[in-house]
């Protein structure tokens, strides 16, 4: 790490494609939070998810691939659900849990714990000081209790803890808030805590919320047209919206109109918002850097922050800490504010491979900022073994040539994996043929991305090589590339290159992508409008598209 007044090591070389993205599954390694160090790494691998929580870091819960719920750790508030308050060093399973899905956990400060299951059921434990477990007392909870009254009849989706305080979204986009009230962060109108969960109403009536944030004593929800609303303590300007007087009932957070809002995190008192052409904007209290402005000025409203890096992908803070981090299309991932003892002031550029271990490694207390997901790489695997042999010309037994260039494949792969390749070898292949097949109708990158997507399951293109690679996965009816073609074009989709996404995707019938492009050329009409792909399409998709978008109000005064 560097101080404010040093310079920085210079990053690593950028990407040797611009706007290049990557997908594939994240290898976050558990073991890098001192407590699964106590784990046998028989142990260790069975863990599915996990999640390192407590004002010192020191309680763990993690889930099995076999759904066995377990906890260790100091146990504070009874925090853990084992039915005592008692530390233990030694994993206790959670029995009530067995076999249940689990899909979502959050905690708060004392800690309370939260838990959601796959068919939407909510069960809490844990402090309950100001009845932040929303059973109706103040009663400690010591095992997992399922939650009902006025959730009794919703599926949750996704819930959210601040510091004493719990919220939940549901399938249908309501949320609800409980526990303690004293600055308004349970958005009832008034500072009296709420026992039992109870809908967040206001200006939140009527619409659909996707996301949901705490801060320590503040609450945030992201609605589906991108609008961002905030409500509870805002002493450093916590909730963005120009002023820092507490607000008891959701206020939208007017600076970011116009923007399109696709991920919002909260941090001690600070907010990251994330837009969906990957600009990031933060505000907030700032006493670490936290807000990566450079300097420690509180800020009452969003302000646009590493504005010259490549696209954010993704951001990372949670309550119990100071700590930012972000991951840009390249896999690059920064961090900035309290990191170990030290204000960074700026996003800091850092060789981590996600912002999981910016946590793991830097932040104050070590907590995991997310319920994570993790696999384990202890060994190569079958698919570790194929990804390494992909184009490899000494255990090949294929070559296709395409622009002029060789990719070595191997038959037995191609066959299992792709059923165009296996009818293609049973009705016209024969041991005496050439061993190379000419390309001719799709590009060199193209053809090789899907090559190597067989091999494995990952694609490594721009969003424009993405359309191309779209219509080969169409030519060959492999719905599975065909999906994941369409996740990296929305990542990757801008103004400038809407419209054009926007026409590949109804070429390819690619419903689901059309939509999004759709709202995205919507959202952002004048800008695309000024576009030449928008001037360059045919009349009928021009005249369409007008039609829709009237319907849709967006000519609306």
């Amino acid at each position: 790490i560097h101080s404010p007044t040093h310079t920085p090591p210079p990053p690593p070389p950028p990407p040797s494609r611009q706007a290049r993205l990557s997908y594939a599954r994240a290898m976050v390694d558990v073991s890098k939070w001192p407590l699964f160090s106590l784990l046998s790494s028989e142990e260790l691998a069975k863990i599915r998810q996990a999640c390192v929580f407590g004002m010192s870091a020191n309680e763990a819960i993690y889930i099995t691939h076999s759904n066995e719920v377990f906890a260790f750790g100091s146990n504070c508030s009874s925090c853990l659900g084992t039915g005592d308050s008692q530390s233990t060093i030694v994993p206790k399973e959670l029995d009530l849990l067995r076999g249940k899905k689990v899909v979502g956990l959050s905690y708060g400060c004392g800690p309370h714990v939260l838990l959601v299951t796959a068919d939407g059921q909510l069960f809490a434990w844990g402090h309950n000081g100001y009845g932040q477990l929303g059973n109706g007392t103040t009663n400690q909870g010591m095992s997992p209790v399922l939650l009902s009254g006025n959730l009794l009849s919703k599926k949750v989706q996704e819930v959210a803890c601040g510091s004493h305080h719990s919220m939940a979204l549901t399938q249908d986009g309501e949320v609800f808030a409980w526990g303690y009230n004293n600055c308004g962060q349970i958005g009832s109108g008034s500072t009296a805590n709420q026992p039992y969960p109870k809908k967040v109403g206001s200006f939140l009536l009527g619409k659909t919320t996707v996301g949901i944030a705490c801060g320590q004593s503040s609450s945030m929800a992201l609605l589906s047209n991108g609008e961002v609303y905030g409500w509870g303590y805002n002493g450093n300007g916590h909730l963005g919206i120009g002023n820092n007087a507490n607000q008891l009932t959701p206020c939208r957070v007017t600076t970011l109109q116009g923007l399109c809002i696709q991920q919002i995190v909260s941090g001690w008192g600070h907010c990251l918002a994330l837009t969906d052409e990957g600009l990031l904007y933060a505000w907030g209290s700032n006493t670490f850097g936290q807000l990566g402005t450079g300097n420690k000025n509180h800020q009452l409203s969003p302000v646009h922050v590493m504005i010259d890096k490549e696209r954010v992908v993704e951001v990372a803070a949670c309550h119990s800490t100071q700590t930012s981090a972000a991951k840009t299309q390249s896999g690059q991932v920064y961090m900035w504010g309290q990191c170990r003892g030290q204000s960074i002031l700026v996003p800091y550029l850092t060789h981590f491979a996600n912002t999981d271990d910016v946590f793991a490694c830097f932040a104050s207390p070590p907590v995991m900022w997310r319920f994570m997901s993790m696999e384990h790489d202890d060994f190569m695997t079958i698919s570790e073994a194929l990804r390494k042999e992909f184009d490899s010309p000494e255990t090949a037994d294929l070559k296709f040539s395409v622009d002029g260039k060789c990719i070595h494949v191997h038959k037995a792969v191609l066959k299992i994996r792709c059923e165009h390749f296996r009818l293609m070898f049973r009705s016209q292949w024969t041991e005496d043929q050439q061993d190379v097949i000419e390309i001719s109708q799709f590009s060199y990158p193209v053809y090789r991305s899907f090559l190597q997507f067989l091999y494995t399951d990952t694609v490594d293109l721009p969003p424009e090589d993405a359309i191309g690679l779209l219509d080969l996965a169409t030519s060959y009816c492999e719905n599975g590339l065909k999906r994941l073609c369409q996740q990296i074009i929305k990542r990757g989709i801008t103004v400038e290159n809407a419209f054009t996404l926007l026409s590949a995707a109804i070429r390819y019938d690619a419903q689901d992508l059309e939509e999004f492009c759709f709202r995205f050329c919507v959202n952002h009409l004048t800008l695309v409008t000024q576009t030449d792909a928008f001037w360059q399409v045919d009349g009928a998709m021009l005249k369409d598209f007008i039609t829709r978008a009237s319907h849709c109000g967006a000519f609306k005064n």
